[in-house]
């Protein structure tokens, strides 16, 4: 067993706790980043990114991740390849413990573990990932412009994502299971005046339809969830829009979290309950969910810790003297 020490433990290595290693470790920090089941994020199972600033073709997500891990490294960050297990914030240095039994105690801890989408759980499903199957509108849809898409999902989620795919698509539908939706009424009266949006009720995927190919999604099977019924909608994209999962399991009853389990952050900050904590990309995110704004959320966290452990530096020259 290794104990690993540092002035800012960061767990998580998408594109909030990369930014955040970035800042920490050109402000001499010396950042230990533990990189948690999921190296790079969610950006390691997108293909074609085209909203990151600062390029100006497409580029790939993995691509981008690796830069950011190689930029981390650069400046001076510590890359730990470690799944943590237990943490313990109740005092300082917070201490992480991993599977393997090695310690890391930082004396600010930074989490960006990031949420993970929730899937309907289909072979096929999977197999069409990134080929006509997401679960991002805002990532995706501008790769639909003019074309038919389907949102599958009744929560706000879903009519979020139907709405803001009718910026690209003259014809978007949404499937729901139930004969309701679940989502705000407000959001509703705005889906439902839309000429652009059709609903299937009672209605659930039952397989999305591959063309073979280069060809992708081309369709999905439907399943009456009252009759039984089987169906057929042409389609040529299909977004998931069944809400997410904070990754928040390990830090329940050690940070407040929301009714949702997304950690709660101080307002216009990336301060958590515990003073010394910061939260930082989707795992406090739950509206924008973008690969820049996680990034920006990273900075903060790190301006954050940065200022906190400079005031505790005062507080302890000061009393030394």
């Amino acid at each position: 067993m290794t104990t690993h020490t540092t002035r800012m433990l960061i767990l998580g290595s998408g594109p909030a706790g990369l930014t955040a290693a970035i800042y920490g470790a050109r402000a001499g920090l010396k950042p230990i980043l533990v990189q948690g089941i999921q190296p790079g994020g969610q950006l390691m199972t997108t293909t074609d990114v085209e909203n990151y600033p600062g390029f100006a073709d497409v580029i790939q997500g993995p691509w981008l991740m690796e830069q950011m891990q190689k930029q981390a490294e650069h400046v001076g960050t510590q890359l730990m390849y470690d799944t943590i297990v237990e943490v313990d914030v109740s005092q300082r240095p917070f201490r992480l413990i991993g599977d393997g039994g090695d310690v890391y105690e930082g004396d600010t801890l930074v989490i960006a573990t990031g949420a993970q989408a929730k899937w309907l759980g289909l072979d096929s499903e999977e197999a069409l990932k990134g080929k006509g199957v997401s679960a991002c509108a805002t990532c995706d849809g501008f790769f639909y412009r003019g074309k038919k898409v389907a949102v599958i999902g009744g929560g706000n989620t879903a009519v979020e994502e139907a709405l803001y795919l009718t910026n690209h698509s003259p014809d978007v539908t949404i499937i729901h299971r139930r004969d309701h939706f679940r989502a705000e009424k407000i959001l509703q009266d705005r889906l439902f005046a839309h000429k652009n949006v059709s609903v299937l009720w009672n209605k659930e995927v039952a397989e999305f339809v591959d063309g073979g190919g280069t060809a992708g999604l081309i369709a999905l099977e439907l399943r009456d969830t009252v009759t039984g019924e089987r169906s057929r909608l042409d389609t040529d994209g299909g977004f998931v829009a069944i809400g997410h999962h904070p990754a928040t399991e390990l830090f329940r009853g050690h940070v407040e979290l929301d009714e949702d389990h997304y950690i709660k952050v101080e307002t216009g900050t990336t301060k958590t309950n515990v003073p010394g904590v910061f939260a930082c990309g989707d795992v406090m995110d739950k509206h924008y969910r973008q690969a820049v704004t996680a990034a920006g959320s990273g900075c903060m966290a790190a301006l954050d810790a940065e200022r906190f452990l400079a005031a505790e530096d005062f507080k302890v020259a000061e009393a030394a003297e």
